[in-house]
């Protein structure tokens, strides 16, 4: 006998906050918390369970008896099933408030530490079109919608050229227009998928692993450059020429034209060789007079725009008078320890990736910057006692982690030597909140300023200024 279905429906039930990961919230009437993916604070639904936990259930809005004021129609046709920007049918203000209530819930809840005036956060000028890098899939058995299915017809053109559909990684939705980057992205997908359709080259099949290509990836900059990268399955010089050369005379204005060839299980291009096909191998974004190298591998933050205020903040909050010596942990392509430096005394940087490493190098030779040194390695390793005595004691850390937050390690390391001041940049501020537990004997937080880097998302960037101790 099978297992009882435990899942439950539940009627008119307030949405009443919203949460983690995009996550609104509505109560049970047996006191359960319910996480819902489809709804907006203030709507009155229906709810369908889907998974019940001890303290908790996740559910689908099946009904709205009550539209909430603070709902707006979505301008992307293809919101409901993509998956990637979750919160484009709330009101960016209302986006802005959910984000800044996360942030000061993880400090007080997780971290239980003292907080200042916490500054508003700093919304975005863009709240569409604002992305310098996206990255698409080609399948050739694309992800039928529910219309599509039902209506029971034959659909013989399968090829798609989009994202993948949220929790599978061998279904992609085709995507004829998306809202994240400035054109001429959408025309470049597009023709790219429809010259490939009419010339019979063939697109990738992930179960099978066949088929010519693979992935596409569209990066732009403030400084009007454009690069595309093809990754291609199989190697067919006389198809792929034929592609690269179409999009070379179709879009003149791309600047950076590449391609892979890769035929391993994966698609990641670090490990490839990447072939600069017609213009440079590389683009460039400027910053203050700085002028960043990019390229196909180097990692930039990808709302350059919000990116410049970001590190204002942290220059600001580092309040440098040019006689520091700085470390900057998880330093990535040296950006903010580039930024910092006119300010600083010197600045160290250390990064993990041995790439990154390199484009700093290379980016503070070309921008004249003499007071900059960078670092290869694993945090934890190199970030020692002995590397401390070689390079001198720094009077401030600037420290940009990725989501895991910081090492417990490293963490101990600065406790160890109590720098008078950190700036702890985060793009998870339940994890900061952990480390600024840890810190919290030794440093009071000073300043605390959320910016928003990815509009119609959740995500959400913190900056948090610490000072030791008297």
């Amino acid at each position: 006998m099978g297992r009882k279905n435990r899942n439950k429906e539940f009627k008119e039930l307030e949405v009443i906050d919203a949460g983690a990961k995009g996550k609104s919230i509505a109560k049970a009437p047996d006191g359960k918390v319910i996480f819902i993916g489809n709804a907006v604070p203030g709507d009155v639904i229906d709810v369908q369970t889907t998974r019940k936990k001890k303290a908790y259930y996740e559910g689908t809005a099946t009904k709205i008896h009550k539209f909430s004021d603070k709902r707006v129609e979505p301008p992307c046709i293809h919101f409901s099933v993509c998956g990637g920007c979750k919160w484009q049918f709330m009101g960016y203000e209302h986006q802005l408030f959910y984000k800044q209530k996360e942030v000061e819930n993880n400090l007080r809840r997780l971290g239980k530490i003292e907080l200042p005036e916490i500054t508003p956060i700093l919304g975005s000028k863009e709240i569409y079109f604002y992305r310098n890098k996206m990255e698409f899939s080609f399948s050739d058995s694309r992800w039928l919608t529910q219309e599509e299915i039902q209506s029971g017809e034959e659909i013989e053109q399968r090829n798609a050229l989009g994202f993948h559909i949220p929790g599978m990684w061998d279904k992609i939705l085709d995507i004829k227009e998306c809202h994240l980057q400035q054109a001429p992205s959408n025309g470049i997908r597009n023709s790219i998928k429809e010259f490939a359709i009419k010339n019979n080259i063939s697109f990738f099949n992930t179960r099978e692993q066949k088929g010519m290509l693979r992935t596409l990836m569209i990066r732009t900059s403030s400084t009007g450059e454009i690069m595309v990268l093809l990754q291609f399955f199989e190697d067919d010089r006389k198809q792929r020429e034929l592609l690269l050369d179409f999009v070379a005379e179709k879009f003149p204005e791309i600047t950076s034209l590449q391609y892979v060839i890769n035929s391993k299980g994966n698609d990641t291009i670090y490990d490839q060789e990447v072939i600069c096909y017609k213009g440079e191998d590389h683009i460039f974004e400027e910053m203050e007079g700085l002028r960043f190298k990019i390229n196909a591998k180097s990692f930039y933050q990808t709302n350059s725009a919000q990116a410049y205020e970001l590190y204002k903040i942290t220059r600001d909050f580092a309040g440098l008078t040019g006689n520091e010596l700085v470390y900057d942990l998880y330093t990535g392509t040296g950006t903010i320890a580039q930024f910092v430096a006119a300010k600083a005394q010197k600045v160290v940087g250390v990064e993990a990736v041995p790439e990154a490493i390199e484009d700093a190098r290379e980016n503070a030779r070309n921008n004249g910057i003499e007071n900059t040194e960078f670092y290869a390695g694993d945090m934890k390793k190199v970030f020692t006692e002995d590397f401390i005595k070689q390079h001198g004691h720094p009077d401030v850390i600037i420290t940009d982690p990725p989501r895991d937050g910081m090492h417990k390690d490293v963490v101990a390391q600065i406790i160890g030597i109590l720098p008078k001041r950190i700036v702890y940049v985060s793009c998870n501020s339940a994890t900061q909140a952990r480390d600024l537990a840890l810190l919290d004997e030794h440093y009071k937080v000073t300043r605390v300023q959320a910016v928003d880097m990815f509009p119609q998302t959740f995500h959400v960037e913190n900056v948090v200024c610490l000072e030791l101790r008297k």
